[in-house]
């Protein structure tokens, strides 16, 4: 029931309690995965290999989830909410469990695309529902309800991933997904319907087949340059060209296409466009923290993985906490200047995250991604919010879905524009190692000599703690750079929103 509140039968509060159970639910299957992985990621390199492939692990699963984002934004407009939320927890658990059974690095990261196409339907869904069943005045307030739950994930997910890590199999991060998904299948069969008015649509295929492999391109030259190839190379240079190329093809297909998969009007109007922009900002920022905070406490800091989970966890903990106390906030002052108090703590939290060093605390890494995960709630929060209130109901899905989009692809380039920082460095100072090191692996995979806390005061594992301090020294920098361009992004919002005309 959800052409809008009273139109379709969902606007009674006596019914919406259950719904937002089960989109909760809904939400912790990916809110949970999201956390345990990166705990997780040492362990899985020292058992499968593969450091420089390590990014793909979430470039991968980011690019899958940000390319049928938009696809799944119109199947919600055309076909409702229910059925696309029922194939994303499918796909989910269908690919947790090629991702617990994976025997190499390569089976692994195909696995983690199928968990991202299901993961692409799951939290732009879980995010309209509520966009369609609450005003904007409660939607502050049930959106930090479904905050908290990143907020338990963030407590329950490294911990079990830092027990699966040190005393199990790291498998288990996957297949405890199942029940998990299991219970949120049926709790929303049991408390979600809908009708929807069935008219014939055209699904814009070319426009969905161009963009997935233009962003593939692009992700694929970012992850492998100065790796696999060289940054001038024949093979660099093609492969950039052909996905900007087939991106200008997917602009003008769009403007053909009858239904097209990512209308360009959101390309148009300033609160969309700013909107997106932060989620851009926000998926970058985050990807960086969360893929190598966890390599630099265990590789560094000689952490063990639980211990390194927590610090993760501050994050998560932030965010929910600020995003919570945001509805409050830009109901006084707006939504743009609430995300721009946002952007002076995610800004405060990139230098904190930059001053991290080999002779840091552990407590100093958790402190700065708390702080970093504040100003992540307070600006992710109120843009979201921003652009679902300026459209109708049949448009609040593509919208809601290309804000989602937009923070994806963010993630996506950002691991790899970060994963390129770190296998340079790493690349550059293992050519060149001092005397007395010995031997080391031709290649990035010596980091798994310092990963997973144990201690080792070798040369060669002195030197390779040295080397992963400086590149995760220099991704730390990045994201600094990274967390300044959100104030830019924000600046192009409007200070008051309205209802947008078409």
């Amino acid at each position: 029931m959800t052409t809008s509140a009273a139109a379709k039968g969902v606007g009674f509060r006596s019914e919406r309690g259950p719904v937002l159970i089960a989109v909760m639910l809904s939400t912790a299957l990916v809110a949970l995965d999201s956390t345990i992985i990166a705990t997780a990621v040492p362990s899985v390199v020292r058992d499968l290999g593969g450091f420089a492939q390590f990014p793909w692990l979430f470039s991968i699963y980011l690019l899958t989830q940000a390319v049928t984002v938009p696809l799944y934004g119109k199947f919600a407009d055309v076909l409702g909410r229910r059925p696309v939320m029922f194939f994303g927890i499918a796909a989910f658990l269908v690919g947790s469990v090629l991702c617990g059974a994976a025997w190499s690095m390569p089976v692994l990261i195909a696995a983690r695309a199928v968990q991202g196409i299901g993961a692409g339907a799951i939290q732009p869904m879980s995010m309209t529902v509520i966009g369609d069943l609450y005003t904007v005045e409660e939607r502050a307030r049930v959106q930090g309800y479904v905050a908290s739950v990143w907020g338990a994930a963030s407590v329950v997910g490294p911990t079990l991933g830092g027990v699966f890590a040190e005393y199990l199999d790291w498998r288990w991060i996957f297949f405890i997904n199942l029940p998990l998904g299991a219970i949120a299948a049926w709790m929303l069969f049991r408390g979600f319907a809908e009708r929807v008015e069935r008219k014939p649509h055209k699904v814009d295929y070319l426009g969905a087949a161009l963009l997935t492999v233009g962003c593939s391109l692009i992700i694929l030259g970012l992850l492998e340059g100065g790796v696999a190839w060289a940054w001038g190379s024949l093979p660099s240079v093609a492969i950039f060209v052909t996905g900007v190329l087939l991106l200008v093809a997917f602009v003008l297909a769009e403007k053909r296409a009858a239904e097209p998969v990512l209308p360009l009007w959101v390309f148009t109007r300033r609160v969309l466009v700013g909107g997106n922009l932060v989620a851009l900002v926000v998926g970058a920022v985050l990807m960086g923290l969360t893929s190598y905070l966890p390599t630099y406490a265990q590789g560094v800091l000689g952490a063990g993985a639980l211990v390194a989970g927590f610090a993760v966890a501050a994050l998560t903990v932030g965010w929910p906490i600020s995003a919570s106390l945001a509805g409050k906030i830009y109901l006084r002052i707006g939504f743009r200047d609430t995300a721009l108090i946002g952007s002076v703590f995610i800004i405060a939290g990139g230098v904190l995250v930059a001053f991290l060093g080999a002779g840091s605390s552990l407590w100093a890494a958790a402190f700065a991604a708390f702080v970093l995960g504040i100003g992540l709630g307070l600006a992710a929060s109120p843009t979201l919010v921003a652009i679902q209130s300026v459209v109708g109901w049949d448009r609040r899905g593509v919208v809601t879905a290309t804000n989602l989009f937009s923070r994806s692809l963010g993630s996506a380039v950002g691991a790899a524009v970060f994963g390129a920082i770190a296998n340079a460095t790493l690349a550059a100072r293992f050519a060149s190692p001092p005397a007395g090191v010995g031997p080391l692996p031709p290649s990035v995979d010596a980091t798994s000599l310092v990963l997973g806390g144990h201690a080792d005061d070798s040369p060669a594992a002195v030197f390779v703690r040295g080397a992963l301090a400086d590149a995760t020294h220099y991704v730390f920098l990045g994201l600094l750079a990274v967390a300044v361009l959100s104030v830019g992004a924000l600046l192009l919002m409007p200070r008051k929103t309205e209802q947008l005309e078409f």
